[in-house]
């Protein structure tokens, strides 16, 4: 193998705006990225296309593909737009829109029409459904009661003791399997514990291939707790709950924030009822901490560094390439 010419394979499974932002970060790297994307968004503008075409939610795909993509601004906030206005369009965002046609034109292929958007787009990379079709996410709470839907899990009131879903039909999409299985790097999150990571690893045939690869692997933890969802969790709650979702050691590595938040910050955050994620090393037996700053602020909200977590993630794969 020619090593001068060689890319790292680096996987990134999750959804939603933290794993939008770690791409606009690792896109600007020398490395092969795919992402694999949850297919269990049921609200919105993707849970109305999911619900009357019967496909898959765009939403979290098309989050992706524009941070992965090579494209003008204007480009950009095109497909991100979200009509205000319109019987039946109003709250649908274009991109979306687009992969829904997409999708019709390739005969109900969604992951085809994912392709062809992605060559339009000049991404860099690969993007993937974790499964060819919508999958339903359910949830045990801990007083017993289940509750269905992504959407409406965290609005539930109540504190979430597993999320599982129950379709028998649903599999790991070959192709994730075998970017998993080939990988030099495995990424969990940055995102929503329980309806955007943990919905990836339930679609039979991922956490198996995840065990499979010799890549290096590691969990991203959030910086600030979701409210309906992680109140209250630390970092060690964040692992915990992975482990008991789907066994022990799927990673060697956290990689976890300890850079200062101003109390103004804090007190933005509080108000929705969010805090910050603390850590304690000693407290994560069997992974490895890696405790760096990994703020950035935008407009008052707190976003992962993704130029320094890019160089955290270099670094792990120089010791593995």
């Amino acid at each position: 193998m020619n090593t001068t010419s060689y890319k790292p394979r680096v996987v990134v499974i999750g959804g939603g705006t933290g794993l939008s932002v770690l791409l606009r970060g690792l896109k600007k790297q020398p490395i092969d990225i795919t992402a694999i994307v949850t297919v269990a968004d049921d609200g919105g503008s993707s849970g109305r296309l999911r619900c009357e075409l019967q496909m898959p939610p765009p939403g979290d795909i098309r989050n992706v593909l524009v941070a992965l993509a090579d494209t003008e601004p204007l480009l950009e906030k095109l497909l991100q737009h979200r009509f205000v206005n319109g019987t039946g369009i109003a709250g649908h965002s274009l991109g979306n829109l687009l992969l829904a046609g997409l999708t019709e034109i390739s005969d109900g292929d969604f992951v085809q029409a994912i392709e062809q958007l992605s060559h339009v787009l000049a991404v860099r990379g690969r993007v993937l459904p974790a499964a060819r079709h919508s999958i339903v996410l359910h949830a045990e709470m801990e007083d017993g009661t289940i509750v269905s839907g992504e959407s409406i899990i965290p609005k539930s009131g109540k504190r979430i003791k597993r999320v599982f879903i129950d379709q028998k039909n649903v599999k790991a999409l070959d192709d994730a399997v075998t970017a998993l299985r080939e990988a030099d790097a495995i990424l969990l999150g940055p995102g929503s514990l329980y309806t955007s990571v943990l919905p990836n690893l339930l679609v039979p045939g991922i956490v198996e291939a995840i065990r499979e690869s010799r890549a290096v692997k590691a969990y991203i933890c959030n910086v600030m707790t979701q409210p309906g969802e992680t109140d209250g969790y630390t970092m060690e709650d964040h692992v915990r709950a992975i482990s008991d979702h789907v066994g022990d050691s799927l990673f060697q590595y956290v990689i976890v924030n300890n850079g200062y938040i101003p109390d103004e910050i804090k007190a933005l955050y509080a108000e929705k009822g969010a805090q910050p994620v603390v850590y304690k090393a000693e407290q994560a037996v069997g992974y490895h901490i890696i405790a760096d700053n990994l703020l950035v602020y935008d407009n008052a909200a707190l976003r992962h560094d993704a130029a320094r977590l890019s160089q955290i993630i270099l670094g792990l794969l120089g010791a593995k390439v």
